[in-house]
Protein backbone atom coordinates (compact mmCIF):
# COMPACT_ATOMS: atom_id res chain seq x y z
CA UNK A 1 0.00 0.00 0.00
CA UNK A 2 1.67 3.55 -0.91
CA UNK A 3 2.40 6.05 1.62
CA UNK A 4 -0.44 8.51 2.01
CA UNK A 5 -0.01 11.86 0.57
CA UNK A 6 -0.61 14.01 3.92
CA UNK A 7 -2.62 13.74 6.76
CA UNK A 8 -5.71 14.32 5.63
CA UNK A 9 -5.44 11.34 3.32
CA UNK A 10 -3.96 9.05 6.26
CA UNK A 11 -6.95 9.63 8.40
CA UNK A 12 -9.83 9.60 5.49
CA UNK A 13 -8.85 5.79 5.86
CA UNK A 14 -9.40 5.34 9.23
CA UNK A 15 -12.71 4.46 10.84
CA UNK A 16 -14.51 7.76 12.98
CA UNK A 17 -13.54 6.72 16.26
CA UNK A 18 -9.87 6.59 15.21
CA UNK A 19 -9.92 9.70 13.02
CA UNK A 20 -11.59 11.27 15.53
CA UNK A 21 -9.01 10.61 18.28
CA UNK A 22 -5.97 11.35 15.72
CA UNK A 23 -7.33 14.74 14.64
CA UNK A 24 -7.81 15.65 17.87
CA UNK A 25 -4.42 14.72 18.64
CA UNK A 26 -3.37 16.32 15.83
CA UNK A 27 -4.62 19.84 16.89
CA UNK A 28 -2.94 19.29 20.45
CA UNK A 29 0.39 18.42 18.65
CA UNK A 30 0.20 21.74 16.31
CA UNK A 31 -0.77 24.40 19.27
CA UNK A 32 1.68 22.59 21.12
CA UNK A 33 4.45 23.53 18.21
CA UNK A 34 3.91 26.88 16.98
CA UNK A 35 5.52 26.86 13.29
CA UNK A 36 6.04 23.08 12.90
CA UNK A 37 4.85 21.67 9.92
CA UNK A 38 2.50 18.19 9.01
CA UNK A 39 4.24 15.52 6.67
CA UNK A 40 4.27 12.45 5.97
CA UNK A 41 7.29 10.06 7.87
CA UNK A 42 7.47 6.22 7.47
CA UNK A 43 3.99 6.40 6.11
CA UNK A 44 2.58 8.30 9.24
CA UNK A 45 1.77 11.53 9.80
CA UNK A 46 4.23 13.14 11.51
CA UNK A 47 5.29 17.42 12.93
CA UNK A 48 8.28 18.81 12.23
CA UNK A 49 10.46 21.41 12.59
CA UNK A 50 14.25 21.58 11.73
CA UNK A 51 13.29 17.38 12.34
CA UNK A 52 10.20 15.70 13.23
CA UNK A 53 9.40 16.30 16.38
CA UNK A 54 6.81 13.45 16.89
CA UNK A 55 4.74 10.88 14.87
CA UNK A 56 0.96 9.91 15.57
CA UNK A 57 -0.90 7.11 13.70
CA UNK A 58 -3.57 3.82 13.91
CA UNK A 59 -3.34 0.48 14.71
CA UNK A 60 -5.80 -2.20 14.04
CA UNK A 61 -7.17 -2.12 17.91
CA UNK A 62 -5.52 1.58 19.09
CA UNK A 63 -4.09 4.71 18.15
CA UNK A 64 -0.33 5.58 18.87
CA UNK A 65 2.06 8.49 19.43
CA UNK A 66 5.33 7.62 18.51
CA UNK A 67 7.22 10.74 20.58
CA UNK A 68 11.12 10.06 19.36
CA UNK A 69 11.98 8.38 21.95
CA UNK A 70 10.59 10.19 24.79
CA UNK A 71 8.31 7.44 26.57
CA UNK A 72 10.96 6.74 29.30
CA UNK A 73 10.88 9.78 30.28
CA UNK A 74 7.78 10.70 30.61
CA UNK A 75 6.74 6.81 32.34
CA UNK A 76 5.63 8.25 35.28
CA UNK A 77 2.61 9.79 33.50
CA UNK A 78 1.81 7.33 31.22
CA UNK A 79 0.47 4.79 34.17
CA UNK A 80 -3.30 3.12 31.97
CA UNK A 81 -1.43 3.00 28.84
CA UNK A 82 0.28 0.49 26.96
CA UNK A 83 3.80 1.59 25.84
CA UNK A 84 6.90 0.75 24.57
CA UNK A 85 10.19 1.76 23.74
CA UNK A 86 9.12 4.12 21.01
CA UNK A 87 5.30 4.43 21.54
CA UNK A 88 2.70 5.24 23.89
CA UNK A 89 -0.78 3.22 22.56
CA UNK A 90 -4.14 4.93 23.64
CA UNK A 91 -8.05 3.93 23.00
CA UNK A 92 -10.08 6.63 21.27
CA UNK A 93 -12.59 6.72 24.16
CA UNK A 94 -9.01 7.06 26.69
CA UNK A 95 -7.16 9.45 24.92
CA UNK A 96 -4.07 11.11 25.72
CA UNK A 97 -4.13 14.27 28.44
CA UNK A 98 -3.83 17.28 26.54
CA UNK A 99 -0.77 18.70 29.04
CA UNK A 100 0.69 15.27 28.83
CA UNK A 101 0.81 16.05 24.87
CA UNK A 102 1.77 19.70 25.57
CA UNK A 103 4.76 18.41 27.52
CA UNK A 104 6.40 15.72 25.11
CA UNK A 105 6.52 18.19 22.26
CA UNK A 106 8.15 21.01 24.78
CA UNK A 107 10.40 18.29 24.90
CA UNK A 108 11.04 17.05 21.58
CA UNK A 109 11.39 20.73 20.63
CA UNK A 110 14.08 21.63 22.89
CA UNK A 111 15.46 18.38 21.69
CA UNK A 112 14.92 19.49 17.98
CA UNK A 113 16.81 23.07 19.12
CA UNK A 114 19.95 21.71 20.24
CA UNK A 115 20.65 18.97 17.14
CA UNK A 116 19.85 22.27 15.02
CA UNK A 117 22.28 24.11 17.01
CA UNK A 118 24.68 21.39 16.99
CA UNK A 119 24.45 20.77 13.17
CA UNK A 120 25.32 24.23 12.64
CA UNK A 121 28.42 24.65 15.05
CA UNK A 122 29.70 21.59 13.21
CA UNK A 123 29.09 23.06 9.91
CA UNK A 124 31.31 26.17 11.01
CA UNK A 125 34.40 23.90 11.46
Amino acid sequence: MPAPADTDAYLATLPAAQREALETLRRQILVAAPGAVECISYGMPAVRLQGVLVWFAAGKAHCALYPGGQVEAFADRLTGYQTSKGAIRFQPEKPLPPQLIADIVARRIEQDQAAAAARAAKKKR
